[in-house]
């Protein structure tokens, strides 16, 4: 069924936003090759990873954290310089589980047909298998075990080996200079491998025979890997692997990693993991690493041992605490679902979408919403997402939700008491973020009190502010189910746009005088090069205020507004140009480089520049230069972005790379450290005039949180203290669902 619209003059017009979304799935889903359909994702589960932390907290000094193993019962134990740990409850606590384990001096700790086997100063045993698994040994100051078939046990110590069978030491020796570090069997070839830190032994345990196989220097860890017929070998610039039965080299050092200091090598789940002095990895299939690093993931980023956990997850032992890295089956709906409970939760603030500050880094109990001074252009993207939630869905929730923000955007306009002109924001009197000071005088404040000396709005509006607002009331006007509420989002489009045109295309506040950003006069507009982007941008969001005016209220006044602003002084022709041709301009600070917050604001305003443009030949030019944008800004993979292009008729729209951004999105929006700048597995481009530091985008979750308008914010953070609002997720989705290109979950 075609969804219509009724505007304020009462005619009834296809809605072009879900129209072309509706024409793509039919195109998509009809005609002999429906079956190689790549326009529609289908929204099944995919593998979604997230992390639980565990801090150490002990009373006295605290341990250090040495090993970690999980066994078949899904208990994770932690063994430390002061005994056995265990997780709970978000920290590291004692394990007193087992009352005599808490006596012994546990050496070592280690895994053997999925439970644990332990080994101390005096004996080698577990409490599984009735506890018959026991016996003494008498190895002197021994630091490493490896239990091999038939309960075989291998002993190392500073400058000794003891291999135990049937619980009697049936064959030891004294390497020179030998320091053990790892101690593996490899059941395929019936042998132990032992690593040192300059050389790595096998030993035959039916020869009982010692050999040396490799010499090297700074070695690191080890692992078996690809079902045993390959060792891995982690150094401190890198890792190598051998074929493990005939010793020689399979593949050289390779150290274009994350982070070439290796700290361990695990196999886990059929995928290699390295633990670094700088968080963790996994290799992936096409070569490249996924990378887990920042208090995002981990307790903090030096790692000491990695092991699989319960449930495919896999357990990071750092020098702080431990993380579980889980993997989980989820859909980009559940996702969605996920995000929905946490913005009503925390980021709604008198009906905006809000952001938060964590008064205690990272707790998110410590909660306290604030102003910015783009609440008017966060909270239209959050309104956008809950319109296109309801135009997909029919969800009587996200109507109630879209009605609650709208109602807090209205009154932006309604609160500064001058017409059309909106506030950036408002609060209570002294709970605004700024202008706080009481000595400061009342005329030099740019929070203005309202009459009732209740509240304070703020007062320099921009056109960040006028962009969300023309963006999200011509969506609520063709979405919202009711024709009251639709007068309100056209008034609200008209008496905005009235003043903007009452003011010479300036916005004009309480003083009478233009705020620094809400310019758009043709004397503005022009005094820029056509290179600098404001010339271009400007021009564009001008005429999409006044096509979207004229579309819903069918008023003259500002068709002939836009006709004059192009034939008089070029903006069709400023906003029809091609975005490449914004550049750098010496000794201009708005083209010193390339502006991404411009990039959300054109993006917003180009489904309204294209689809209500005055004639097709129109529609055609400013189709053709938001294509060239959307062109420039491709590699960032944005699905916000691609799924806006798409609502302008853009049939090239990524959905494969949009789905990676939406994937990838991680679970946890604190704003916590993130540093990139070492890692050695990606390729870095010369500095350049958009500030892309490497030749790909990197995923979503291994970047600071950000908003939309920085794709390339690789490095940076906020020290957890602030928890990122979940619009930035919902908002592409829903759009995605929108346009018809996302399906529901299956």
């Amino acid at each position: 069924m075609i969804k219509t619209i009724i505007t304020a003059a009462g005619e009834i017009n296809m809605l072009r936003f879900v129209l072309f979304g509706l024409i793509l799935s039919i195109s998509a889903c009809t005609g002999p090759d429906s079956q190689k359909n790549t326009l529609i994702y289908n929204d099944i589960p995919y593998v979604q990873d997230y992390a639980e932390k565990f801090e150490i907290q002990l009373d006295g000094v605290t341990p250090e954290l040495l090993q970690v193993r999980s066994d078949r019962n899904k208990k994770i134990e932690i063994l430390s310089s002061g005994g056995l740990l265990q997780p709970w409850e978000k920290k590291l606590v004692a394990d007193k589980l087992y009352r005599p384990l808490s006596e012994m001096k546990i050496i070592s700790l280690n895994s053997y047909k999925d439970q644990f086997v332990y080994l101390t100063d005096k004996e080698v045993f577990s409490n599984a298998w009735a506890g018959k698994f026991y016996f003494e040994h008498d190895i002197d100051k021994c630091t490493h075990f490896a239990i091999g078939d038939d309960f075989s046990a291998l002993i190392a110590a500073s400058g000794k080996l003891a291999l135990f069978m049937n619980s009697e030491l049936v064959w030891e020796e004294s390497p020179d200079d030998f320091e053990p570090l790892e101690l593996l069997f490899d059941s395929l070839h019936e042998q132990f491998l032992i690593l040192a830190k300059s050389a790595v032994y096998s030993l035959d345990v039916e020869a009982k025979q010692l050999k040396q196989i490799l010499v090297g220097e700074h070695l690191s860890s080890m692992a078996l890997i690809e079902r045993n017929s390959q060792i891995a070998i982690g150094t401190d610039n890198g890792y190598f692997t051998l074929d493990s039965e005939t010793f020689n080299e399979i593949s050289p050092l390779n150290n274009k990693l994350p982070h070439p200091n290796i700290s361990c090598v695990r196999e886990i789940n059929g995928n290699l993991w390295f633990g670094s002095t700088k968080g963790a990895f996994m290799l992936r299939d096409d070569d490249k690493f996924n990378y887990y690093a920042s208090k995002r993931w981990l307790v903090d980023d030096c790692v000491r041992d990695i092991f699989q956990g319960p449930d495919k997850s896999v357990l990071v032992l750092t020098e702080n605490g431990l993380s579980k890295i889980n993997f989980t089956e989820m859909t980009l709906a559940e996702k969605a679902e996920y995000f929905q409970e946490i913005q009503r939760l925390r980021h709604v603030r008198y009906g905006f979408g809000a952001e938060t500050s964590l008064m205690i880094p990272g707790d998110l109990s410590s909660a306290v919403l604030h102003d910015t001074d783009n609440d008017g252009l966060w909270t239209s993207m959050y309104l956008a997402g809950e319109l296109f939630r309801y135009a997909s869905t029919k969800s009587d929730d996200a109507l109630q939700n879209a009605y609650e923000a709208f109602e807090a955007m209205e009154r932006l306009t309604e609160i500064s008491g001058i017409k059309g002109f909106p506030a950036r924001t408002y609060e209570i009197d002294g709970y605004q973020s700024s202008d706080t000071d009481p000595n400061m005088p009342e005329d030099e404040k740019i929070w203005r009190l309202t009459e009732d000396e209740r509240w304070r709005w703020k007062s320099t509006t921009s056109s960040d502010e006028s962009c969300g607002h023309f963006f999200v009331y011509a969506l609520f006007a063709e979405i919202a189910p009711d024709q009251e509420w639709r007068d309100r989002a056209i008034h609200q489009i008209k008496i905005e746009m009235d003043h903007i045109i009452e003011h010479d295309w300036y916005l004009v506040t309480w003083n009478g005088k233009r705020t620094e950003w809400g310019r758009w006069n043709p004397e503005y507009v022009n005094s820029f090069p056509i290179t600098v982007g404001d010339r271009r941008l400007n021009s564009t969001l001008i005429l999409a205020f006044l096509q979207t005016a004229y579309h819903f209220t069918g008023e003259d006044i500002y068709k002939e507004k836009a006709k004059e602003l192009m034939k008089d002084h070029g903006y069709d022709e400023n906003a029809s140009r091609l975005a490449t041709v914004v550049g750098e301009v010496e000794g201009q600070s708005l083209s010193d480089t390339w502006n991404h917050s411009d990039d959300e604001m054109y993006f917003l305003t180009i489904p309204a520049f294209v689809n209500y443009a005055f004639d097709d030949d129109l529609k055609e030019k400013f189709f053709k230069s938001s294509q060239s944008h959307w062109e420039v800004e491709r590699s960032e993979k944005n699905p916000l972005w691609n799924f806006l292009y798409l609502l302008t008729g853009g049939e090239d729209f990524d959905l494969d790379e949009s789905v990676w951004w939406l994937k990838e999105f991680p679970m946890d929006l604190i704003s916590w450290n993130v540093d990139n700048s070492h890692r050695q597995d990606l390729t870095k481009v010369e500095p350049n005039f958009r500030r892309q530091e490497y030749t790909e985008v990197l995923p979503r979750d291994e970047r600071p949180m950000h908003l939309h308008n920085n794709a390339y914010r690789n490095n940076g953070g906020n020290g957890g203290r602030e928890e990122y609002p979940p619009y930035i997720y919902l908002l592409p989705y829903w759009a995605g669902r929108y346009a018809g290109v996302i399906s529901p979950a299956e």
